[in-house]
């Protein structure tokens, strides 16, 4: 329109003749050229309200300026036709024209803007929103309701890698702009490795900024005065490994700023709460059973589910998943429109946590969740995450104590009390971390199932460890002969298992455990141990032991033996393990134990917990025990004697001069 405002004024200026005239033909030229050169300036950015309002006004002036001089183009026409000029109308023309021009010096002179547009805040990109799943709208109730406390300005959300922190806190950012709780919300990424000249560019881009300064110490300079600015604003950074130095992004301390509020994200509880100082925080748990339904049908599709007949197949892969998003909508995308063994296959394998072969898997799931692993601090905390990756179920810190003594896990601990505070704080590393789960219980832990397929994914490649889990155990199954030469631990856990094969040479093997899924008779040769000579730990659970291997004199460097659950024949043979510090015969069904074992003169721990039928324990076999730290038999033995002439009597305890725990019942206290 204006540059056909601009071309007629232009024609209209060729046929003026009055100087009055012709001065507001170019009055309202130059006005239509401002107007077109802000509308053209302002392509892809907002123009200001002011520039707005003045651009109405011009628009109007020159669609009135325009009719005025076509008019006063026909008056001078009619006029010319006649031959006799109205001096009367071209005088009140004239005064018109002379009035229009003043309108028009007045309306250029107001043209002068220090900025005529600038460009808005880029639009968040927003995926379509997610299931309505009961869990997630709880925790996104309760940080807004957070955000809404006039004295809470920092708030942190941790969970485990994959759980949905991101997912959540961007869902907050939302909601909070849509409330208009901030003037403004600005989002960034942290990372593991925090690039900061990355993190001042997204939240620069969010505020509309463009930084000239090169350095760091410049460009957060600007952000830190640029988000002054702001009265209220929310800053949310995603994805915290360690503390983060505000100054060093140009964010402002919620103390520096009233108005401003962090929104952080981490795995780690101890990042946010110890490090960056929130006041609240928030777990993101994993999602129930029925949550995890509905994602995983909702990401494979209904159809695809219900044609293929797959609703039982997929419900049992939507539980592997044990409620991990991550883990769940990466499985879902890469079965969906799959074939019926396709589905089959994926279910197998996550049954028996080798699930390598699935689309995403490993890229995804797994490669995220092994960042937590490497951000551990510490050879012994790594140590014990994997150890802890062999438990198929609940993990007991007490069964924790026995490995890792039993494989020296623990440097500068000479006591079993050291080794139980160090594993406590471990523990608590591990849970901080989201890489051991609380279950409720004093001294009982768990690993999520995704967790502990990355565990043992690790300890394989990293370290050599074999283990089989939920199978059945044949010979084909077992490592080839030059690999077995590398293996560091190997655990058969509640496999099918009948019998154990012959001439295993495994001399690097420091634990072996073998856990079948029922009270098994498992065949053991007679030769079994000798290519095992460094083993440190064995366990034998639930097995039926009729006969110790004769081979079991090779385990001279044993230091950890557990037959819990065992059904047990003679066990004399233990005692040439002269290594031994930690025995376990919790609920076997000994009933006798071996004068012998008085011979273990190293044992630190002694463990008969419920091992109900021992009724015979010979004097002088736990006084010989000087070394013994903790003897535990609650619900065990209980035939104490006075004087000990044949069973054990209560005075053998005086010569235990180091134990410092006792679980012993006496029937008869008189």
């Amino acid at each position: 329109m204006v540059e056909i405002v601009v071309s007629v004024a232009a024609k209209v200026l060729e046929y003026l003749v009055d100087p009055v005239v012709r001065q507001l033909g170019y009055w309202m030229t130059g006005i239509g050229s401002r107007t077109l050169w802000m509308k053209l300036f302002g392509n892809g950015h907002k123009i200001e309200h002011d520039v707005c309002k003045w651009l109405t006004r011009a628009d109007g002036f020159i669609h009135d300026a325009c009719d005025f001089l076509e008019f006063e183009k026909e008056a001078r026409k009619s006029c010319f036709n006649g031959l006799c000029p109205n001096l009367k109308s071209r005088y009140r023309l004239s005064r018109a024209a002379r009035k229009k021009a003043g309108i028009a010096v007045q309306i250029h002179g107001d043209s002068q803007f220090e900025r005529v547009s600038y460009r808005p805040p880029l639009p968040e990109i927003r995926s379509a929103p997610s299931e309505a799943l009961p869990l997630r709208l709880r925790a996104l109730n309760e940080v807004m309701e957070a955000l809404k406390e006039e004295n809470i300005n920092r708030i942190g959300v941790w969970g485990l890698g994959g759980v949905g922190k991101s997912t959540l806190v961007k869902q907050v950012g939302d909601q909070a702009a849509q409330e208009k709780l901030f003037d403004m919300v600005v989002t960034a990424s942290v990372l593991q490795t925090p690039d900061f000249k990355r993190i001042q560019g997204q939240v620069a881009d969010k505020l509309d900024m463009k930084f000239e300064e090169e350095s760091e110490q410049g460009r957060a300079s600007r952000l830190y005065h640029r988000m002054k600015e702001e009265k209220t604003i929310l800053v949310v950074l995603d994805d915290l490994w360690a503390e983060v130095d505000l100054e060093k992004i140009g964010v402002p301390s919620p103390d520096d700023h009233k108005g401003c509020k962090l929104l952080l994200t981490s795995r780690n509880k101890d990042v946010l709460a110890n490090q960056m100082g929130t006041q609240k925080d928030f777990r993101v748990e994993h999602l129930q059973e029925d949550e995890a339904w509905i994602l995983f049908k909702n990401r494979a599709g209904d159809d695809s589910i219900e044609n293929l007949d797959l609703e039982s197949i997929a419900m049992d892969i939507a539980k592997e998943c044990a409620g991990l998003p991550l883990a769940i909508v990466t499985l879902a995308k890469a079965l969906k429109n799959k074939s019926l063994s396709i589905w089959k296959d994926a279910l197998q394998q996550l049954k028996t946590q080798t699930s390598t072969n699935i689309s995403g898997m490993e890229t995804k799931v797994y490669s995220s969740l092994k960042l937590s692993y490497n951000y551990l601090e510490g050879d012994e905390v790594k140590s014990l995450f994997l150890l802890c990756g062999l438990f198929s179920n609940y993990i007991h810190q007490r069964d924790l104590l026995k490995y890792g003594v039993g494989l020296r896990l623990f440097q500068g601990t000479n006591t079993l009390e050291e080794a139980k505070n160090r594993i406590d704080a471990l523990v608590d590393n591990l849970k901080t971390s989201n890489l051991l789960l609380e279950t409720g219980r004093d001294g009982v832990a768990r690993m999520h199932d995704v967790v502990r397929i990355i565990a043992r994914k690790i300890a394989s490649k990293e370290h050599h460890v074999f283990t089989l889990l939920r199978t059945t155990v044949r010979e084909e199954g077992w490592p080839r002969m030059d690999e077995l030469k590398q293996i560091t631990w190997a655990s058969l856990n509640d496999c099918d298992i009948h019998e154990l094969p012959e001439g295993l040479v495994c001399p690097n093997l420091e634990f072996f455990g073998c856990f079948p899924n029922n009270n098994l008779y498992v065949k053991i040769p007679d030769s079994f141990f000798e290519g095992m000579k460094q083993l440190k730990v064995l366990d034998f659970t639930r097995l039926q032991l009729t006969s110790l291997p004769s081979s079991f004199h090779c385990l001279t460097n044993l230091g950890t033996l557990c037959l819990d659950e065992c059904k047990l024949g003679d066990i004399v043979m233990i005692a040439e393990l002269k290594k031994l510090k930690i025995l376990s015969l919790m609920y076997s069904d000994i009933e006798e134990l071996p004068r012998e074992i008085a011979e273990l003169t190293h044992m630190r721990l002694l463990d008969l917990k419920g091992s109900s039928k021992l009724k015979v324990i010979l004097a002088d076999v736990i006084s010989g025990l000087a070394r013994l730290e903790n003897l535990c038999m609650e619900n065990s033995f209980t035939q104490w004697e006075m004087e000990g002439k044949s069973n054990a009597c209560l005075a053998e305890l005086n010569h235990l001069t180091l134990l410092i725990s006792l679980d012993i019942q006496i029937p008869d206290a008189k």
